[in-house]
């Protein structure tokens, strides 16, 4: 008699234990929610398109690349081989080039310099914040002290003294240079950055940051150290 009174109220407590189960297990993970407005949206997808040309552009370098060498003479595969390498070694930043794009000076504050003020170094952490202003527009070379930044770039302090790729940024004055694909782009690149905070940034470090005029010709160099590949090696004639 004692087990079928039990068991009806056994069953109810299971039920119980049931439903806070879920609801704790409701409330721990709750199911998450796109709070993003319509123009964090638009903000996306423009970068996804931006990312679609670019993907666009790179299969329409390549295939233009395997026609070349599917139509060649018998004469003509060093010289397409060649300029193959040569584009590579562009992109890579490993050489020279002349493009539009525009030239920044960082400098001393004018207070600093009437004070007579020691003039401070800049710090990797305000040059990184620049060049990742100036990556928010693709395509573009840069220069900073004469040192070319590439894909193994560091910025870095090394022994109280910013470095980039391992090479010491002298005291202000020097020039950072910005090469773009075409000279709208200089200009797109010239008003992002005066109307940004990075200005701002460099006052309260007792710097100035002085964004010249975009122009149609600007020098940079091509990165000039040895080149340490991680992935490739060199095979053997015949392999």
């Amino acid at each position: 008699m004692k087990r079928k009174m039990h068991t009806p109220f056994i069953i109810v407590l299971f039920i119980i234990g049931f439903m806070l189960a879920m609801q704790y297990n409701t409330v721990k993970n709750p199911q998450q929610r796109d709070t993003r407005d319509l123009w964090d949206i638009r903000r996306e997808l423009s970068l996804e398109k931006q990312r679609h040309s670019e993907l666009l552009a790179n299969i329409q370098q390549l295939n233009s690349t395997i026609s070349k060498y599917e139509n060649m003479d018998n004469d003509s595969p060093d010289r397409i081989l060649r300029e193959t390498v040569q584009g590579l070694k562009q992109e890579a930043g490993l050489t020279a080039i002349t493009s539009p794009g525009l030239v920044l000076r960082v400098d001393a504050s004018p207070e600093a310099k009437v004070l007579g003020q020691a003039v401070p170094n800049i710090s990797p952490d305000l040059l990184v914040k620049l060049v990742n202003d100036i990556n928010r527009f693709k395509g573009n070379a840069v220069v900073i002290d004469r040192k070319r930044i590439v894909q193994t770039t560091a910025i870095r302090d090394i022994n109280g003294q910013t470095t980039v790729n391992s090479l010491a940024v002298r005291t202000p004055p020097f020039m950072i240079t910005i090469g773009t694909s075409t000279l709208a782009d200089a200009n797109k690149l010239a008003s992002y950055l005066e109307s940004s905070s990075i200005a701002d940034d460099f006052y309260l470090d007792n710097l100035t940051l002085s964004i010249g005029k975009p122009q149609k010709k600007v020098t940079l160099n091509g990165f000039d150290q040895s080149f340490h590949n991680k992935f490739l090696s060199e095979t053997t004639k015949g392999e």
